[in-house]
């Protein structure tokens, strides 16, 4: 016989559980907080001395669980152990803002794939990215393995439902610039938001992410032999790796290098003026030698610079995109690329950018004619029908 209070995963905060062992038989109570399980636990060891206590009764009174019981126990001990910080914030803003306003009390053994299925569309329907929608899927995915690993559930019904959300094709997602819509952009930077010149300009010459910038430190920096080492990222005012958690090389024209030289020497100006006696640590901070924000940078100088140039609206992440596209039109080496923008294969870098790799094109084509037949002065060329006659009338 025995009473016990406690966390399922100790230290994890709530909910604490009152466990029930008698006659061999067990049981447990989700109650709330340590002092409120206590008091349910005192309340049942009575019982238990009185021989009042219905262990058969509390298993058939026991409340059924909600989705919100698996989704605390889900996000607070599955999500932190197994993912990074960030997407930890994102799934905890995806089940506030999306998943527990619908779900959240209802009974978890209750819910059916067709009511997934209208959730999803629902949110399709709203107006949210595809990326969006799947990432509100994996949410409700999660929860639902967390309840079949307790086998409260069967089957998982946010599975299989992929179909349903029609993802656009790869080239869909991205606007890259021109040459020459770059180059204006960059000049209109320059002139308007001089500060800025050289973040703007490494985001456009190395396909880093913003996060990655935002995270970079002149130790990172190799002036000498032009590249940068992208170790971590800044993201929602954390400090992680990079997305696919692995470091990378990315190197530096000769142009960027001397720009961030420049740089350099106006951080380690800031740094003495705001009383630091040295340089910054990081490479691009706000006013006041802190982290930068990425919205307050989107909203105050990129965008602006954008209407000021007259460019078409983009994302900061298009400038990675605008990269891509260039070298791989300049005719650089695919794997390269993909190397340097940090992508875990060449073939996800085909499968997105795969249209701006020089090709289908005739006079790329053609040019076999010179290789199969380098002796021919001529290209060959199909018989008409007035000469295949006369052939003909010959050999007859």
């Amino acid at each position: 016989m025995g009473v016990r209070v406690r966390q399922k995963v100790k230290g994890k905060g709530q909910p604490w559980w009152v466990f029930v062992a008698h006659n061999r038989q067990r049981t447990s109570i989700k109650v709330g907080t340590k002092k409120a399980a206590e008091v349910v636990a005192d309340e049942i060891a009575a019982e238990l001395k009185l021989g009042k206590f219905d262990m058969n009764r509390q298993k058939n009174n026991k409340p059924k669980p909600t989705f919100k019981d698996f989704s605390d126990d889900w996000i607070d001990i599955t999500v932190p152990a197994t993912c990074k910080p960030s997407t930890l914030r994102e799934y905890q803003d995806i089940l506030k803002n999306h998943v527990l306003p619908i779900f959240s009390d209802q009974e978890i053994t209750g819910i059916n794939k067709g009511q997934v299925k209208d959730f999803l569309l629902s949110k399709l329907n709203d107006g949210y990215a595809y990326s969006t929608v799947g990432h509100i899927r994996n949410c409700l995915s999660g929860v639902f393995n967390l309840a079949m690993d307790h086998e409260v559930i069967v089957m998982n019904p946010a599975q299989q439902l992929r179909g349903i959300i029609k993802k656009k094709n790869s080239k869909d997602d991205i606007n890259p610039l021109s040459v020459a819509e770059l180059t204006l952009l960059l000049d209109t930077v320059e002139e308007h938001y001089k500060g800025h010149y050289a973040l703007v300009t490494l985001l456009s010459l190395t396909g880093m992410r913003i996060g990655e910038a935002f995270g970079l430190k002149w130790g990172d920096i190799d002036f000498k032999d032009r590249f940068i080492e992208v170790k971590r990222n800044y993201v929602r005012g954390k400090i992680g790796t990079p997305k696919n958690g692995k470091t990378r090389r990315v190197d530096i024209t000769p142009q960027l290098t001397s720009l961030l030289k420049t740089h350099r020497t106006e951080s380690k100006k800031k740094g003495f003026e705001l009383g630091m006696g040295e340089i910054p640590e990081f490479v691009f901070t706000n006013r006041d030698g802190g982290f930068m924000d990425q919205s307050h940078f989107r909203r105050r100088v990129f965008k602006k610079a954008l209407t000021k140039a007259e460019i078409r609206e983009i994302r900061i992440h298009d400038l990675r995109h605008t990269y891509a596209t260039i070298r791989l039109e300049n005719g650089d080496n695919i794997a390269d690329v993909s190397n340097q923008l940090g992508h875990h294969s060449v073939k996800m870098t085909w499968d997105v950018y795969y249209h701006w790799v020089p090709g289908n094109k005739k006079s790329e084509v053609d040019k076999l004619d010179s290789v199969i037949f380098p002796n021919s002065s001529a290209p060959y060329t199909h018989p008409t029908d007035e000469f295949t006659k006369k052939e003909v009338a010959n050999f007859g």
